[in-house]
């Protein structure tokens, strides 16, 4: 599983979901979206134009992809136990 995350360097939702994975155990890949324009393309490229952070997506060994869009405890917890 590999998990990535997005976020600006001002978000307050950036940083309690980053504290939650770190809590959890969780190892992910971050990119700061507001210092790194390619990482902002990246962005906006898997989450189809989204620009809301924090913007995470969990690759999943089986190949698929689960895209998350704000903090939201529930659908990591089912993206991390998939």
């Amino acid at each position: 599983m590999k998990v990535t995350v997005y976020s600006t360097t001002t978000c307050p939702y950036c940083v309690m979901l980053k504290k939650w994975l770190d809590d959890k155990g969780v190892e992910y890949q971050e990119y700061t979206v507001d210092t790194n324009p390619y990482a902002a393309q990246m962005m906006a490229m898997q989450s189809g134009g989204e620009r809301g952070v924090p913007f995470s997506t969990v690759e999943h060994d089986d190949g698929t992809i689960s895209k998350i869009l704000g903090f939201d405890r529930e659908k990591f917890s089912q993206a991390l136990a998939h």
